[in-house]
């Protein structure tokens, strides 16, 4: 069973005019799944559909082979938006910030029990900041602070992780980390990683099917195909 489906699924704002149309694909649980394409393609509208904050036009969406409910929330999705940071109006702990990544686990009035404790520290741990879960965001890193941001999307266990640009404004050395990271969770853990990005030069060695989102889906399968229909000359014109 798919972790995630979208059957002819289209998507336009308000004035009409067509974001996504006719997108049918499925993902795999384990799946480290890349997406790229231009600004304006539809990539983040491809991943807030299927996180239900917006709804199709057209077609439907699917989460563990039920229909995705808009506005729901489900705690076997892990969801990093892009620019995540700058939607913090306090200063806050590593720790903290993925507390608050378990709620959906939880429920938010809920206190946090031991499964819950053991989670958060899990997911600290696994992304490589148990000796600065204590420090305030505002004192790591660009790299660091990504890295805080996906333990926080771990948090719930999920089973399946949508990262939208989790590499914008990190350095070389912490994209390579985070490559190594995002490969491992999908590698070792079976969790379905989405991995959107307008560069791929350190998670390439770790993806094996790349999507390319061009108002619809332009391309659906290994990085390698890609490279050899760009240079086949019959395909020049496509």
């Amino acid at each position: 069973m798919p972790v995630v489906r979208l059957d002819r699924v289209s998507f336009a704002y308000g004035d009409g005019v067509p974001v996504l149309e006719g997108v049918s694909l499925s993902i795999e649980a384990g799946e480290l799944v890349a997406v790229a394409g231009p600004n304006g393609g539809g990539k983040t509208t491809l991943v807030r559909l299927m996180v239900g904050l917006e709804r199709p036009t057209e077609g439907t969406v699917e989460l563990f082979g039920e229909p995705l409910r808009p506005g729901s929330g489900d705690s076997r999705v892990g969801y990093l938006p892009q620019r995540a940071e700058s939607a913090l109006s306090a200063p806050i702990t590593v720790r903290e910030l993925v507390e608050v990544g378990r709620a959906p686990a939880r429920g938010v009035l809920s206190p946090l029990d031991d499964a819950d404790q053991a989670a958060i520290e899990e997911a600290i741990e696994r992304v490589g900041l148990t000796e600065h879960a204590a420090r305030p965001l505002a004192r790591l890193s660009g790299g660091q602070r990504q890295r805080a941001f996906i333990a926080k999307a771990l948090a719930p266990s999920p089973e399946l992780l949508i990262l939208d640009e989790p590499s914008a404004g990190v350095d070389p050395t912490a994209q390579d980390a985070l490559a190594a990271l995002v490969g491992g969770l999908s590698t070792e853990l079976g969790v379905a990683v989405l991995y959107v990005s307008h560069e791929f030069g350190a998670i390439e060695p770790h993806v094996r099917r790349l999507l390319i989102v061009r108002g619809g889906i332009a391309f659906d399968g290994p990085p390698s195909e890609l490279a050899s229909r760009w240079h086949d000359p019959s395909h020049v014109h496509s």
